[in-house]
């Protein structure tokens, strides 16, 4: 299948969903609409700057992930956490297909992990809504009601980058005693290489040229839902 919409290469579907057990996904872009960062950024007055920087990450031109968030969290020092109320309850929004994707992957007994660079504020809601079973994201800090600019320091790290992402997939993976072959791994950004090139199956969903051409398959147009037109429950 090489329709521009949909790109599949290095398998000939349709995929059992009996051989999977683990579906990771990214959140920002991928599961939601917006990039969360840009949009507390805007309350701040400097949505441009932030998502210029978000922007080049995601497309891999910054490849020091960590340094990037950094630069952007400094740069919404002062916000006050009621951006975070108004991020949430205005602008997220989930992206077509995503809680059709992850009820089908649920009721097939595939085990669901959100692992993302953004933040445990948003995490938590998208998380609850499509019946997650690990999260792993970015805890800001938050102090008299204002964002520090800095994150928590958690037991595994303050960072959730693209190495985090694939050992949190791998932990997981193991924890619940399946082999990354049996894993599928769906992001947008670049961030999301490393996860999803120790998968069994990648899948890039609207998603920057570098993240397109390495996936196994492209959603390029259409929902999240058109996965499972690969994926077939047996």
């Amino acid at each position: 299948m090489t329709t521009q919409d949909l790109v599949v290469q290095g398998f000939i579907p349709p995929l059992a969903m009996a051989d999977f057990k683990l579906a990771a996904f990214d959140m920002d872009s991928t599961l939601i609409n917006i990039e969360c960062i840009d949009e507390i950024a805007d309350a701040a007055g400097r949505k441009a700057e932030v998502a210029a920087i978000t922007e080049a990450a995601m497309r891999g031109e910054i490849t020091d992930f960590k340094d990037s968030l950094r630069r952007r969290l400094a740069l919404l020092k002062g916000v006050p956490v009621t951006a975070l109320d108004e991020v949430l309850q205005s602008r997220l929004q989930f992206n077509p297909g995503a809680r059709e994707l992850c009820a089908a992957l649920k009721a097939a007994g595939i085990k669901l992990l959100l692992v993302s660079g953004g933040f445990t504020f948003f995490t938590r809601y998208v998380a609850a809504e499509l019946g997650m079973d690990f999260v792993r994201s970015n805890e800001l800090e938050i102090i008299d009601g204002l964002l520090t600019g800095g994150l928590v320091m958690q037991d595994w790290g303050d960072i959730c980058d693209g190495e985090e992402k694939r050992r949190m997939m791998l932990q997981c993976a193991a924890e619940i005693g399946c082999e990354a072959k049996q894993c599928i791994a769906v992001g947008d950004g670049a961030n999301d290489l490393l996860m999803m090139g120790a998968a069994g199956l990648s899948v890039a969903f609207h998603a920057k040229p570098r993240v397109r051409e390495q996936a196994m398959v492209a959603i390029n147009a259409g929902g999240l839902e058109r996965l499972l037109s690969l994926i077939k429950a047996s």
